[in-house]
């Protein structure tokens, strides 16, 4: 996972100064020593790291401690506030243009991950409510456009091609078809090379002058670490880019391209891709991020998580079941769906916080994780109707019909129906032992009222 390596130095660092009553500059500076090593050895471009030490250096020394907070907390507080900035302050939304369609073209090198990518964004703003149009401008790596075409078809997202043709000519049809058939936006997937060339950049400057695209977006590879760093300086040069978009940073324990790109280059980081799934794909929050790399957790990255999986209706109805005191099995399994489609278990407990640092040495089988919720799910769809609505009843001739049907043993239904009676027992505390209105979620939330 991204900025693994990097959170256990930093959090090492950090620790030395719980403790203490006063920051004297020694401590400062023997901290700081730390936070550069770490820094550097999690690839973060070296004048970066320096002019990001100065600046916390000279945040930290000398500066009253908070009566609230220990030292340790006061430098973690500027460590993170400078991180943030040095990602760019805050989230980096894509611009519309006035005039439909807005175009935009993505580019970078070879293997970073465009096609991808186009189709992941594709399906990102196709749940906005708008109709956007894929376009096929990889002429030249072999399988561009069917891989283009699998990915969109895999979303729900159109894809416009014209085969081994001209790029330019491909992409100027493209913006037509989208003004005759209503598609907005357009997103132009361009041909990359292994290294940059004068023929590369030259034809995505054709391409750009061509249909003036509202944004030019680059993608790269995260795992190149500083090469990343590098690709994106030279394309900004050479083409003007207006954002950059990182790809496989859940696969980089380092991190150190999200933390330099920005710095170097002055574009923001507007989207990080961290998965396979064409649904692994982020909203780029410095802020967020920069708790993240700290092990502070992303408690709003988690809320957002849950808002895509879980559906609104099936919320409210939860919430009226849990007033009433009325879960059932049936309501248990489909949380226990809508739980399984956000993604890795290690990853979302990595957002709550204080729980993520706790997680270094635990291994989450999440293959195992998958088959016991396969199993849990045969289990309860073994059952009848009744049964799974008034669990009561369950005795041991029941219990082991539906093991017998459900390819489980009698122990394994007792152990969920046991989980089942702990999740109500947990929902009826955090409505206040049942009475309406009574919540009580450590965050202060509600659950809509039904």
């Amino acid at each position: 996972m991204a900025f693994e390596g990097l959170t256990d130095k930093l959090q090492g660092a950090f620790k030395k100064l719980s403790g203490k009553g006063k920051l004297t500059e020694q401590d400062v500076k023997a901290a700081m020593r730390e936070v550069r090593m770490a820094l550097l050895e999690a690839d973060v471009n070296f004048l970066v790291v320096k002019d990001f030490v100065k600046k916390v250096t000279e945040r930290a020394v000398g500066q009253e401690i908070l009566s609230s907070l220990t030292p340790s907390q006061q430098v973690i507080k500027i460590v993170n506030e400078e991180l943030t900035q040095l990602m760019g302050g805050q989230n980096a939304k894509l611009s519309y243009s006035p005039m439909a369609p807005t175009i935009y073209m993505l580019c970078g090198l070879q293997g970073a991950g465009k096609t991808t990518m186009a189709a992941k964004l594709g399906n990102m703003i196709k749940k906005g409510g708008k109709k956007p149009l894929l376009v096929a401008c990889d002429v030249y790596r072999p399988a561009a456009i069917k891989q283009l075409q699998v990915v969109g078809g895999q979303v729900g997202v159109e894809v416009f091609e014209r085969g081994q043709g001209n790029p330019v000519e491909i992409a100027k049809e493209a913006i037509d078809y989208a003004r005759y058939y209503g598609r907005d936006p357009v997103i132009i997937d361009t041909a990359g090379r292994l290294h940059i060339d004068e023929n590369l950049m030259q034809e995505l400057r054709d391409v750009r002058d061509a249909v003036h695209p509202q944004e030019i977006l680059l993608v790269v590879d995260a795992m190149t670490g500083q090469d990343a760093v590098t690709v994106a300086d030279t394309f900004n040069k050479q083409l003007g880019v207006d954002g950059v978009i990182l790809t496989k940073l859940d696969g980089d324990t380092r991190g150190g391209a999200a933390i330099s790109v920005r710095a170097v280059t002055g574009k923001p980081i507007k989207f990080a891709g961290i998965g396979e799934k064409l649904t692994d794909v982020e909203a780029f929050h410095p802020d967020r991020m920069a708790s993240r790399i700290l092990g502070m957790g992303d408690v709003l990255s988690l809320i957002e998580k849950a808002q895509e999986t879980i559906d609104e209706k099936a919320a409210t109805d939860l919430a009226r079941k849990m007033r009433t005191n009325s879960f059932t099995l049936e309501d248990y399994l489909d949380q226990l769906r809508q739980l399984s489609k956000m993604g890795s278990i290690k990853d979302v407990l990595k957002m709550i916080p204080g729980v993520g640092g706790k997680l270094k040495d635990v291994d989450i089988d999440e293959d195992k994780v998958v088959k016991a919720q396969k199993k849990n799910e045969a289990i309860i769809l073994s059952m009848t109707r009744m049964e799974r609505r008034n669990p009561d009843i369950l005795n041991a001739s029941r219990k082991r019909r539906i093991a017998a049907g459900s390819g489980a043993t009698v122990q394994e239904v007792n152990l969920l129906l046991k989980q089942f009676d702990q999740a109500r027992s947990m929902m009826k505390q955090m409505m206040g032992g049942g009475k309406r209105g009574k919540m009580r979620i450590p965050f202060g939330g509600k659950f809509p009222q039904a």
